[in-house]
């Protein structure tokens, strides 16, 4: 978490955690000097601990308007599960995929790297006579947020 805030904050972006309280309490996990030191770069808003924090996260993504981003590890199947029908669900999705950063830790493991939120949706896209095809080269199970990197461009003549 310390490495995510401090390389975000360094991007002067407003940053919000949505954290638990037992955060708040000095222990291994999370030494004092070190919750202090990221509060100085971001807001901060502890939920209770029993509590289910994704509607949080969703609530404060929504309601700070449409160019927020948010990084979770969290996939949220479970609240695309809740959704009443597949258009929903898959307009959630395309929301999710235009929000959310995702990020990993480097190969040295020495910091960490965000893939950005998606600018684009991953559909069949057509200008003119022109045709971009998102496609993979293998089949691989992805996860929601992430959408083929290669494209088939396709130019009618």
């Amino acid at each position: 978490l310390f490495d995510a805030v401090t390389c975000l904050a360094k991007e002067n972006a407003r940053l919000l955690v949505l954290g638990r309280k037992h955060m708040l309490m000095n222990s291994s996990n999370w030494k004092r000097e070190i919750m202090k030191e990221m509060q100085n770069k971001a807001d901060f808003f502890f939920a209770e601990n029993i509590s289910e924090d994704d509607a949080f996260l969703l609530y404060a993504t929504l309601r700070s308007g449409k160019h927020c981003r948010f990084v979770t590890r969290d996939f949220l199947r479970d609240h695309k599960a809740c959704l009443s029908d597949s258009l929903t669900r898959h307009l959630f999705r395309k929301w999710q995929r235009g929000h959310q950063i995702v990020f990993f830790p480097s190969a040295a493991g020495r910091s960490i790297n965000f893939l950005p939120a998606f600018r684009y949706d991953c559909v069949i896209q057509t200008t003119g006579d022109t045709w971009h095809i998102p496609y993979k080269d293998v089949f691989e199970e992805k996860y929601s947020y992430q959408v083929p990197r290669k494209w088939l461009c396709i130019h009618q003549k």
